[in-house]
């Protein structure tokens, strides 16, 4: 199934489809982080969204998209984390059924969460050649609708919501911000805030230890992410064709992070602000920290994009 690109348009359809599904999550603001960047700073906490993370959006809007015979076989995906525990709760609403290829290697926390939705899983190795693999053979025998965790024009419009929803509650950004992994998020935000208001200012944050989308962009050609080696667990995909092209065409550019600086914005967010963020979520605000020229003085909104944190292994 080849969907075009979503416009502001589907961005739009997408928050009246999801509104009964999803939280309107809250802004939250800090006095501390202000003084300490030079900026003023509203985080839209996407850490507080069903399933803990922005993905809760886009798999809804997905789901409740498909047409009754696109339902029928139900959605499947191959995911380790938060689009799973997303897919299988919005098939879950919808009363469909939802088939996920998990890695051996997944956090059993997060494969507990899968199960929970009722979903059914199908282990395989830890490799992305089986990962496919597995998820082909199980769409052939269910016939299932396979729901990309990124690359699918109705999971980026559902993202774009949120940007929607933080755009209209603080008229006087003058930039947006959201980190980048594999692109949905920051897609559906850029479409959305050159919808809505096209004169602001949207940037990627990525961690420097898996800086493909920033190279990419920089010289215009879309490199895979090889060895990635960050602790925002959540931003190690590559650009899709899709992704690339938008963020290429919508977005200001991408700028990085250290990771002892994704590791002190993490702390920052939860000692400062009371946020309990996972490390992905802290890139954003640490590449305005390591960036203090570029951002100083400017009206920044940044959306966390989820809290779902080992709290058995937190980096400090």
């Amino acid at each position: 199934m080849t969907l075009k690109d979503p416009g502001f348009g589907e961005i739009l359809a997408a928050a009246e489809r999801i509104a009964a599904h999803v939280h309107r999550t809250p802004i939250a603001t800090c006095a501390t982080l202000d003084r300490l960047t030079g900026t003023r700073l509203y985080f839209k906490c996407e850490h507080l969204q069903k399933v803990g993370a922005f993905k809760a959006r886009g798999a809804t809007n997905a789901v409740f998209s498909l047409s009754d015979a696109e339902a029928g076989g139900g959605v499947a995906t191959h995911s380790s984390g938060n689009h799973a525990a997303a897919l299988s709760r919005a098939a879950a609403l919808r009363g469909i059924p939802a088939h996920i290829v998990m890695p051996s290697s997944a956090p059993p926390v997060k494969r507990a969460a899968v199960a929970g939705y009722g979903a059914s899983i199908t282990e395989c190795q830890p490799t992305l050649e089986a990962r496919e693999t597995t998820l082909a053979e199980v769409v052939a025998q269910t016939g299932a609708t396979f729901i990309h965790p990124y690359d699918n024009s109705r999971v980026i419009a559902g993202q774009g919501t949120a940007a929607l929803e933080l755009i209209a509650d603080i008229p006087a950004l003058e930039i947006i911000m959201a980190p980048v992994g594999g692109g949905g998020l920051l897609s559906g935000t850029a479409i959305a805030t050159s919808g809505l208001r096209p004169e602001l200012s949207i940037w990627g944050a990525e961690p420097a230890g898996a800086d493909d989308a920033f190279r990419s962009l920089r010289d215009g050609t879309l490199y895979p992410s090889v060895n990635p080696n960050t602790i925002a667990d959540g931003l190690l995909t590559s650009l899709s064709e899709r992704t690339f092209r938008i963020i290429r065409e919508l977005t200001d550019g991408i700028v990085t992070a250290e990771e002892e600086t994704i590791i002190r914005a993490m702390r920052l967010l939860w000692e400062r602000a009371k946020l309990l963020i996972e490390p992905s979520a802290a890139v954003p605000l640490a590449a305005i920290l390591d960036h203090p020229d570029h951002f100083s003085g400017r009206t920044i909104g940044i959306i966390l994009s989820g809290g779902n944190v080992n709290l058995d292994c937190l980096p400090w």
